[in-house]
């Protein structure tokens, strides 16, 4: 009997720790800083596109800028999703109201923000660069990984990966 729940204590240690490692090694609990997400967009599309090195200068400038312009805004509306949160345990319908009217507003303004870096960045392809990113549905940059920036499906705002989950 002492074997089994050995055995049984033994085997839930090694199940929790392979359940804490995720499927490729240990989990980073910390996410990346925005310069790092920045410069791993801008290696996937120079990988994915054979970007020039000027090419890849600007689109960084572009991230940079857009992501400057997001941050504040992505401050204010988890504060606000903190609010709605509690607004809706103490059912005050009035403060309902507005922090969902000024979350969406926000959510708004974040995609316009992405929409526009994506815009400039397609406009500093080449011909043939633009070919291969309307073959893949899209630029990417609204999260959800290589599927389409925009539109629906992953990444776009009919899909999982869309506006609200930061894709810079």
């Amino acid at each position: 009997m002492k074997k089994i729940r050995n055995a049984i204590a033994i085997t839930a240690l090694y199940t929790g720790i392979v359940f804490a490692q995720g499927p490729f090694g240990p989990r980073n609990t910390t996410p990346p800083d925005p310069a790092t997400m920045i410069a791993n967009q801008v290696a996937r599309l120079t990988t994915l596109l054979d970007l020039t090195t000027a090419q890849a200068t600007s689109i960084t400038g572009i991230l940079t800028t857009a992501q400057s312009s997001i941050s504040t805004l992505q401050t204010t509306l988890q504060t606000d999703q903190t609010s709605l949160a509690t607004a809706i345990t103490s059912n005050t319908a009035a403060t309902i109201d507005s922090l969902s009217a000024a979350i969406g507003t926000m959510q708004g303004q974040i995609l316009d923000i992405h929409s526009k870096a994506e815009a400039s960045i397609y406009a500093l392809l080449t011909s043939t660069q633009q070919t291969k990113v309307t073959t893949l549905g899209g630029l990417g940059l609204l999260g959800g990984g290589p599927g389409p920036g925009f539109g629906p499906g992953p990444g776009g705002p009919g899909g999982p990966g869309g506006p609200g989950d930061p894709g810079l």
